[in-house]
């Protein structure tokens, strides 16, 4: 199901940075604003302007810090429900370990940064607020090669189980503890925004969920959409299945499972997050009709048998048809950035550990050694 021009719109993006040292601690920093919460990974919001989550992260940590740090791969992708907020699509990236010299040179942003500090994984699990412990705690714990990470409401989910068990959160003391990020009791200065405020005035994006399905030979299935007033104008073009994330009601695994259910009428259980695709909006590139980025999870669904195939109820309302394609019938049909995701996820299948990060449809950051596209 595609998103109509107002839906899938409440939802956040945010990036951090795990800066590992070479004892194995983690960098923290005081948030001087924050009273509830004051300890935190170094990173923050995403921007319009800003081409993808890992771009974020370099701005937040050149505003916050005073450096721009060497960033490696992506750890994780966490996907935060609240009561009290729009959700949150959350990235951890790792940074390359920072010496004596490096750490001399950081120059913190007083406004954004009361201090910083070292901390080893446990302590870190202790003084960071839960959500943030458990998703921290999970980038520590993990071997590096199982990254990046799919958590929801940063418990495991996924391939992440394959390798973390669910433990429980550690428990949370704040500052208490910490003396080197001062004393709770310290003065806090006012935040300049009340959060009801920040939180209205904060960009969102939007989410789709996506499933790539094969027959026993390879081929993938698509589905063509019904003309409709989209992007593309009143074109029934060809996509995976899949569509818009109901941001604010589920997580991609329940998007991606009850638009399969909807789209083709199956009941499949999403099996590994295969790719992560970030469509950067107008503001970050002007030549793109976007008004806000879209970020896309792409499932594994297996293969499909032709008992399945002769059992799809097409929704006919969204769809009008649907075709198994080879690999350049399918680059035929697909988008250039649509093929790019669709032949990284499928390429992806082919080995161990978690998604490919993704801009446009193209790789980015580091990727496993061996490791190309299909096509």
């Amino acid at each position: 199901m595609e998103a109509t021009p107002t839906s899938g719109r409440e939802l956040l993006a945010a990036a951090g940075v795990l800066f590992p040292d070479e004892q194995g601690r983690v960098l923290v920093v005081r948030l001087p604003y924050d009273r509830k919460h004051p300890v935190a990974i170094p990173g923050g919001g995403w921007e319009p302007a800003d081409l993808s989550p890992r771009e974020t992260a370099l701005r937040e940590i050149a505003e916050e810090l005073g450096f721009t740090p060497t960033l490696g791969p992506l750890a994780c992708v966490d996907w935060s429900l609240a009561y009290s907020r729009p959700p949150i699509a959350a990235h951890l990236y790792w940074a390359e370990p920072i010496g004596a010299e490096q750490a001399a040179a950081i120059r913190a942003d007083a406004e954004e940064v009361g201090g910083w500090a070292w901390l080893t994984p446990e302590e870190a699990g202790h003084a960071l607020p839960p959500r943030l412990s458990r998703r921290v705690t999970a980038c520590l714990r993990a071997p590096r090669a199982a990254g990046p990470l799919e958590l929801e409401d940063s418990w495991p989910v996924g391939h992440t189980l394959d390798h973390l068990a669910v433990e429980p959160t550690p428990e949370y003391t704040g500052l208490a503890g910490v003396s080197s990020l001062g004393s709770s009791r310290t003065a806090a200065p006012e935040p300049p925004l009340d959060r009801a405020t920040y939180l209205a005035t904060r960009p969102r994006i939007r989410a789709k969920a996506r499933t790539v399905f094969t027959d026993a030979a390879g081929r993938v299935l698509l589905v063509r959409l019904r003309p409709w007033d989209g992007p593309r104008g009143l074109v029934p073009y060809w996509t995976l299945p899949g569509g818009s994330i109901e941001a604010d009601r589920e997580q991609p695994r329940a998007a991606a499972r009850r638009e399969v259910r909807e789209e083709l009428g199956w009941e499949v259980e999403p099996g590994r997050l295969l790719a992560l695709d970030w469509l950067p909006s107008a503001a970050a590139d002007p030549a793109r009709e976007r008004d806000t980025a879209v970020l896309v999870y792409v499932f594994d669904g297996g293969t499909v048998t032709d008992g399945m195939l002769a059992t799809i109820a097409l929704a006919e309302d969204e769809l009008v048809d649907w075709r198994l394609c080879d690999p350049a019938e399918a680059r035929a049909l697909l988008s250039a950035r649509s093929w790019g995701r669709t032949a990284c996820a499928l390429a992806a299948r082919e080995r161990a550990g978690g998604p490919v990060e993704l801009v446009d449809g193209e790789p980015v950051g580091q990727q496993p050694v061996g490791w190309k596209p299909v096509g």
